[in-house]
This record gives C-alpha cells, structure tokens and sequence, in this order.
C-alpha cells in the first residue's frame, strides 16, 4: 500500500515536537510491514544543500520553508514547491494521512486528497479545537470544516479531543472517528540512576508546557535535597528568557542545567538517567516525552489536564498535579517529585511505568489498530464506490 503521510515541520531540534515525532515513527512502522510510506513536510533551520531523504529510519520528502506569515509562526510558513509535489503525490497515494493543524501545509495537501478523490485519514494530535480567534474561524470556514466532514476517517487520542474536535464542525456531523493513541517501541527498564536526585524537562520551551512550574517546583525539592539537579531540555519556543529569570528571582539558577535540543539517542540517555520526567505542561493531549519516559521505566510527573493522566494515575507510574493554568503550579509540582524520590516510591513507580508502556502503548499495537483502520477506509471506499 502507498501511504501518504503529511505533516508541517521538521527541523534537526525537533521545534514542531510530538506530531512530526509521531508521523515519523508511523512511517517507519509501516515501511517495515512492507507499505511504502513516505512524509511530505517542511524542512527548516538545515544547512545549505540537499535536505534529508531519510529521518529516523522513516523516508521523507522535505522541502524548504518560506516563513511567507512571520507573525503567525508555524502557521504562517509554507512551500510552492511541496504544493505542487502534493498535488502529485495525492493523485499517486492508495491513502493520505494528514496530521491536520490550521496552516498552509496540511490543510492544503488535506484538500488536495478531497480534490483528487484519494481517500483521506486525518489526524489532529489536540490541535483543533473550539476558538474564538478570528483568523483560525476564517481558516476553519475556508476548509478545515470541510475536510473534517468529507475525510474518510478522523483520529482522536483522547474523548475530550473527539468532542473538541467535533465541536468545530458542529452542528454539521464530523466523518467517523476512530480512536488511535501514541506509541513507542518495546525498550529495556533502565536501571535506577545513582547519586543525586536528577530531574528532567524534556519538551518545547513553550508557555503553555509551564517549564515556569518546573523551575518554580526548585524551591521544595531542593530544600531536601540541596544537591539534586534540574534539567532543562528542548528548543525554544519563546518562553525561555522568562524561565530563566524566574529560576534567577528565586535563587536556584545555579541548580538548573539547560541543554537545548536533543537528538534521539541523547533523548534516550537523558531519561534513563533521569530520576523523573517532569512535564507540568497544559495543552498536551498525548505527550510523546512521557510515553518515551515510562518505555525505559522512569516515573513521570504531570498535570491531570494531560491526556495520558488518567492512565499515569491509574498504574501508578508517577503522580498526577492538578493543573494550574495561570498561578504558580511550581510548589505543588515540588511536593510531587518529592512524593517520587524516595527509592521504594520510585522503584514501585518505574515498574508501573514500564508496564503500563510495554502493555498498552507499543509502537507494534498502534500500528496494528492503524492498519486496521486503513483496511476499513480502503474496504467503504472499494464497496461504497460505483463501478
């Protein structure tokens, strides 16, 4: 089968975060089952010359982008070029997949598969949603209301996303939804890190990802333990001045490490070292980080706004904060990590983590639940279509 899969950025510091990540390891899972996947994207912030043809084991199709909206960031860059390999591609697809988003990348391949007749599976990883703001209502009355309602399938990760979602299109019907969650690979428990406590941010440096609580969260933890270290890891995405000088008013900047992007062995490394992932973030649907995180037996600390909250919360793999969108969250984070660090805590919460992983959130299941989801698309469309 030939997939198609469409996605909006990718750089070399991973800045557009969980859905390329996903795309990626989907088309990777696909090509080693014997499809012939490919990802179509933006590339950015490479050298000069020829861009990758492969990424992660996963073959893409990169192009240049134009930043044509500056102040609309990632939803104002786009491509010429990749428009019209798209309109190519689509017509050559047995099936598109789109990982939709308001912007001038997956919302145009998305109606180009309309136009060609291709069938389409979109896949909104919580990033469409009820707005107010008028130029995502214009973009929503342009097309992403159409191809919510005329796409063969739609993907959600958790209930709340579907009913968001839907609620965009409303009171018109949206197309089928199917369920389909992030996954991982299979990996090894980590072993428990020894020495001081150590723990890890590991995502954009973004506002609404709170790494302000994360800082805030140095107080409590280091009045126990003076030498434990903090990690800050991931691009940044505007907010790390900000943290910065929060960590400098409360006088803890000298226990706080930041070390910018990392690649995927770094990754790796960083959170088997870790004594806990912590990810205070309020707007992530399906964190990738926390999946990676309890895949190598490291506990995690996150809101209950997140959407794998109910599931940390339920095996036990780490502790779950109510989320304070707009205070300070950071002194309750602290007494979370805290609550971790003792070893039996932490021992008891890394087996639950890996479990948890290695049970429901494989990469081998997702693709599993995937296929079949293409196998039905394929299926309507072979018996729905006149001949």
């Amino acid at each position: 089968m030939r997939v198609l899969h469409a996605v909006t950025l990718h750089t070399p510091s991973h800045a557009f975060g969980g859905p390329t990540r996903v795309a990626l390891g989907l088309c990777r899972g696909l090509a080693e089952r014997g499809d012939d996947a490919v990802l179509l994207a933006l590339g950015d912030e490479f050298p000069a010359g020829p861009l990758p043809r492969v990424v992660e084991g996963a073959r893409v199709r990169l192009h240049r982008a134009r930043h044509l909206l500056p102040r609309f960031e990632v939803s104002g860059i786009t491509s010429a070029v990749l428009l019209a390999d798209a309109a190519r591609a689509v017509r050559s697809a047995d099936l598109v997949h789109v990982h939709l988003m308001r912007d001038l990348v997956t919302l145009p391949v998305a109606l180009l598969a309309l136009r060609a007749g291709t069938p389409l599976v979109l896949q909104t990883h919580g990033m469409i949603d009820p707005t107010e703001n008028r130029v995502a209502r214009l973009v929503d009355g342009l097309g992403v209301r159409r191809v919510l309602r005329r796409a063969d399938a739609v993907l959600y990760l958790t209930e709340r996303e579907r009913r968001e979602t839907a609620a965009v299109v409303a009171p018109a019907p949206i197309a089928p939804a199917r369920r389909l969650v992030n996954g991982v690979p299979a990996r090894e428990r980590a072993a428990p890190p020894q020495g001081p406590p150590r723990l890890l941010y590991l995502a954009r440096v973004q506002e609404g990802k709170r790494p302000r609580d994360f800082v805030g969260a140095m107080p409590t933890v280091l009045a126990e333990h003076p030498d434990a270290r903090f990690v800050l890891a991931g691009p940044d995405t505007g907010a790390l001045a900000e943290t910065l000088a929060h960590a400098d008013e409360l006088g803890v900047r000298h226990a706080l490490d930041v070390v910018g992007a990392l690649d995927g062995p770094e990754v790796l490394a960083a959170l088997r070292g870790a004594s806990a992932l912590v990810l205070p973030s309020v707007q992530d649907a399906f964190p990738l980080s926390v999946l990676e995180a309890m895949s190598v037996g490291t506990p995690v600390v996150v809101t209950d706004t997140t959407g794998l909250a109910p599931d940390v919360a339920r095996a036990g793999a780490g502790r779950v904060v109510p989320a304070r969108p707009h205070d300070d969250n950071g002194p309750a984070v602290g007494r979370a990590i805290l609550d971790l660090l003792p070893p039996p805590a932490r021992e008891q919460a890394s087996r639950a983590a890996w479990d948890l992983a290695r049970t429901e959130f494989t990469l081998d299941t997702v693709l599993d639940r995937l296929t079949q989801i293409y196998t039905e698309v394929l299926t309507h469309r072979a018996t729905a279509t006149p001949t």
